[in-house]
Formats: C-alpha cells, sequence, structure tokens
C-alpha cells in the first residue's frame, strides 16, 4: 500500500449561491482525508474555485463589478462554508491566483512546442453556460444544449486545439490495465461508448471572444480555455512548474502517494479523458483514482438556484450542528450513486441513528456503568456472559470493514458497518439484561457487560471521528477517556476501557420533533 495521500474535490464554479450539493463532495473528501490522517499517513487535500470564463465575466457586468471583484465576493462564501463545516482542507487554490497562471502559461508553451496544440478555427454551437462548443447534430432542431437544456448560439473563433488522439491509445491501455482508475465502471462504459467510440475531435483550449482568462503568451489575444486552465489546479497548487516544487515532488512525482480526484457525474468527460492527455503531454504521471460521486438531487431533479430548488446548508448546521449535516451527507446517498435530499429523511436520519442508537447507548451504558459501578468501568477480563464474544468479535470485524472500505471509497458503506456494531451494542443490553444480572448478585458477568458496552463505544466513537469530530469528543469526554489512549492505533485491540471514570454529560444529540423541524427546513427551501 502506499503511505502517502492527495486527494481533491472538484474546484466550484463560483457563480452561484453553494447549496447543499456542493458541501456533498466537499465533506466526503473531507471524511477521506481525516480518516487517512487519524491513521497516521501523511495527506494532503486540495479545494478551489474555478474563476475564469465568459460566464463569470458576464455575471461580473451584470453584477457592476469587475470580474476579479466579483469572484473575491463569490469565493468568501465558498471559505466561509467551508469553515462552518470544518473542512480539513491542507489548500484553497483560486485559478485567478499568479501561482496557478503561472503553471498555466509554462504548460500551454510546453504543449505549442511539442506540436501537440495548433492554431485552426472552431465554428460550431456555442453554450456560454457549459464553455462548450456543440455539433449540429448534438444541439437538435431546437438547438439547445445536450448538458443544460439552455439555447445555444452559433459562433466561430479562432482557437487553439490539443491533439487528442495523439493520446487516446495510451490512455485506453491504461484505463484497461487499471479497472480502479475511473470509478464506478459504469463511468469508464460511459467515456469509450458516448464519447471515445463514436470519434473523439481535437479539444479547443483557446478562446479569443472574450478577455477574463489566463492569456496564452504565444498569443496574447488568445485566453486559456476554461478546462485546460481549471484542471491544472491539481498540479498548480502544489507548486508544479514553480521556484519550490516540494509539494509536487511529495504528492505527485512520489510514487508512493496515491492521488484521488472525487469529481461530480457531470465533468467526468473532462476528468477521465481531457485531463489524462495533459499530463501525459507533460510526461507526468496520471492518477491513481477518479472517483465520479453521484449528484445530491432534490425531488423535482438537480439542484440549481435558477430553478428555486436547493437547500442552503448554513442555517441547517446552525440549527442541528455541524455533525448532524456531516453524518446526513455521508450516510443517506451511497457514495457513487445519485441520492435526494428531503426534510423528512434529513429529520429522520438525526433522530434514528444518531439520537435512537448512537446517543442513547451512550446514555443508557453511562447510566448502568454510575448506578452499578459508582462510574468506574470495570477492567476487562474476556468474554464471561453467552453475548460478550459475539459483540466483541462484531467490535473487531467493523474495524477491519470499516478500513477496508474506506481505503476503498466507500465511505457509505464504511459508516453503516460502524452502525450495525452499535445497533448490536443496543441489543447486547436487551439480551444480557444488566438489570437482571444486579438483581440475582452476578457481579462477574455484569462487570463484563458494563466492560463490553464501554469497549464498543469506545471503537464506535475512534471510527466516528472523522464524520462526527464533536460527537466522538463528546463520547470520549463521557467516557473519561484519556488523551493518552485517544490513539487509533489502539483500535485494533478490544478491551482498552477499564478503571475509567465516566462522566455523564448531555445527551449528544436530542431527539428532534419531526413535523416541527420539516417545516422548519422546507421553509429554507425555495428562498421562502
Amino acid at each position: 500500500m502506499k503511505n502517502k495521500f492527495y486527494i481533491t474535490t472538484p474546484i466550484y464554479y463560483p457563480s452561484n449561491k453553494l447549496h447543499i450539493g456542493h458541501a456533498y463532495s466537499t465533506v466526503l473528501v473531507d471524511v477521506y482525508a481525516r480518516f487517512r490522517r487519524m491513521q497516521g499517513y501523511e495527506t494532503y487535500f486540495l479545494t478551489g474555485s474555478d474563476e475564469h470564463g465568459l460566464k463569470i465575466e458576464q455575471s461580473a457586468e451584470k453584477a457592476g463589478m469587475s470580474p476579479q471583484a466579483f469572484v473575491d465576493e463569490q469565493v468568501k462564501g465558498f471559505k466561509n462554508l467551508w469553515k462552518k463545516l470544518e473542512i480539513s482542507n491542507d489548500d484553497f487554490i483560486r485559478t485567478s491566483q499568479d501561482r496557478h497562471k503561472n503553471t498555466v502559461q509554462q504548460i500551454f508553451d510546453d504543449m505549442i512546442k511539442k506540436d501537440d496544440i495548433y492554431l485552426g478555427e472552431y465554428e460550431g454551437w456555442y453554450c456560454v453556460h457549459e464553455e462548450t462548443f456543440w455539433t449540429e447534430s448534438q444541439v437538435g432542431p431546437d438547438h439547445l444544449c445536450p448538458e443544460c437544456h439552455r439555447p445555444v448560439t452559433k459562433a466561430s473563433e479562432e482557437t487553439y486545439f490539443f491533439r487528442t488522439n495523439k493520446y487516446l491509445p495510451e490512455l485506453l491501455k491504461y484505463m484497461d490495465n487499471d479497472p480502479k482508475f475511473l470509478y464506478p465502471l459504469s463511468r469508464k462504459n460511459e467515456m469509450i461508448n458516448t464519447f471515445i467510440k463514436p470519434g473523439l475531435d481535437d479539444l479547443s483550449v483557446s478562446r479569443t471572444s472574450f478577455t477574463w482568462g489566463i492569456p496564452v503568451l504565444a498569443n496574447p489575444k488568445h485566453v486559456t480555455y476554461v478546462w485546460l486552465d481549471a484542471l491544472t489546479n491539481y498540479i498548480s497548487a502544489l507548486g508544479y512548474k514553480s521556484e519550490d516544487d516540494s509539494l509536487f515532488q511529495k504528492f505527485w512525482a512520489d510514487e508512493n502517494t496515491e492521488i484521488i480526484h472525487v469529481v461530480g457525474a457531470d465533468i467526468t468527460r473532462f476528468h477521465a479523458i481531457y485531463w489524462p492527455m495533459f499530463l501525459l503531454s507533460e510526461g507526468l504521471r496520471l492518477p491513481d483514482r477518479i472517483f465520479v460521486h453521484g449528484l445530491l438531487m432534490m425531488k423535482d431533479g438537480k439542484m440549481s438556484k435558477s430553478r428555486g430548488n436547493t437547500v442552503d446548508p448554513v442555517p441547517l448546521i446552525d440549527r442541528y450542528g455541524v455533525d448532524a449535516v456531516r453524518y446526513y451527507l455521508v450516510r443517506e446517498t451511497t457514495f457513487g450513486s445519485d441520492g435526494q435530499f428531503t426534510p423528512e429523511q434529513f429529520v429522520e436520519r438525526i433522530n434514528i441513528d444518531l439520537a435512537n442508537d448512537f446517543g442513547n447507548l451512550l446514555h443508557r451504558s453511562i447510566s448502568m456503568i454510575q448506578k452499578y459501578f459508582d462510574g468506574v468501568i470495570p477492567t476487562y477480563k474476556g468474554d464471561v456472559t453467552l453475548f460478550d464474544k459475539q459483540l466483541r468479535e462484531l467490535a473487531e470485524e467493523t474495524v477491519n470493514d470499516y478500513e477496508e472500505k474506506m481505503a476503498d471509497l466507500k465511505i457509505t458503506e464504511a459508516f453503516i458497518s460502524v452502525f450495525k456494531l452499535v445497533s448490536s451494542a443496543n441489543k447486547y443490553i436487551d439480551n444480557t439484561e444488566p438489570w437482571n444480572l444486579k438483581k440475582n448478585e452476578k457481579t462477574e458477568e455484569l462487570a463484563s457487560v458494563m466492560n463490553h458496552l464501554a469497549n464498543a463505544l469506545y471503537i464506535a466513537g475512534t471510527l466516528l471521528q472523522p464524520v462526527l469530530p464533536h460527537a466522538s469528543a463528546g463520547l470520549f469526554e463521557q467516557l473519561g477517556v484519556e488523551d493518552k489512549i485517544r490513539d487509533y492505533q489502539l483500535v485494533h485491540k478490544f478491551g482498552v476501557l477499564g478503571g475509567q471514570t465516566v462522566n455523564k454529560g448531555q445527551p449528544l444529540f436530542p431527539r428532534l420533533d419531526v413535523e416541527e423541524e420539516v417545516a422548519y427546513i422546507k421553509s429554507l427551501m425555495n428562498g421562502n
């Protein structure tokens, strides 16, 4: 296994207000980065903003601002949201920064010198929103963009083209040799059957119809096309082609680093086809994994400010806490598939998983330890009752299953596994009936039950740290877990706890009034 990790979110386009769909991919990547750091691995986590293009230029003009002032203002919202969600990114790259511009300009120069880029003219149907030219057959008789279904306009301009077919055989070979390079597998099939097999045109990589972009050094009337510009962020942020490229050497050039790009389904084509080609042109290694997550939808389809069907995550965090919002995003939708946000599911997930199962297990366990053992967790003495072995073995299996699934970016499944342990621990209380053990003076069995419960909670709390940083810290506090044993490596051994004094605190997750909270969340939607 590789011993360093570099993981990235897509860089977001700052032309609209952020919604919970943007938060989704960033939280999932944050959870993975926290997991790797928790294991003790050196991990670098990048996010950022994609700030150039005609759409930004037009939005800025409409707002009566310069493009730079416009994106500066928009990016404040990004950074505020990531702070509210406690995103642990190591860097935030902006494509309007000089460090990024310099890298892009040098790469463009390299490509011209290698004859990977040539000057020509493009004519077609142009969609401003998608920053893409389409053919007559693609836009159909109604002349609508096949991606966003907005009207397109006929346009032609001088442009530089990238020779895609020069690197296509190598890319296809790479895809065939590494089944995890593009995941889920359905995305690989889509790229090949939809975009490559019908014939891949050379890619337009510059524009002359607007000025808000990175000028081409060899021909300054051209600005770099948004995708060659935007995709380069993954290496410009590491200092590629800069005076200090130490981060690039550590987290890209070094084969011991696993490089993972997490992207939304709507930008798969650019990441899976063109980005690898740009890297091959530069003589650089390709990422190990391009993981495509689905979209978080509303009942009436994809979230969109123009459709008025978004929900702002900030008031959700303010009302329910950051842990609840993070958990919902991780748990409700299987990472890699499309999901749906509804107020009912949001409230139900908090009540069932967090309040009833997790929070209540901690509350019951601590109450019994206080009642039966003066608040001191009994020491671990192996399996005593008929049900001890079953809970201990499940806890040990959960750790292994969690690590395996997290490493494979099956993040939702990893946390489902942890909550199976939580549910089993609740059932274990019902099976062992501690109140009857006390009544019948079975002190040894009762001590074992209390210890097994405390250790199952300790393991669950440790594994949940990447998604529930506050609740896990609260659990450790209430169980009396000292700093020296808040060490992830100890989770592999059952029986770490014993002798600690518990401290009953406030419930980790108070139960919500379903009707009242659903009404509140609905009031946030559609700008009401």
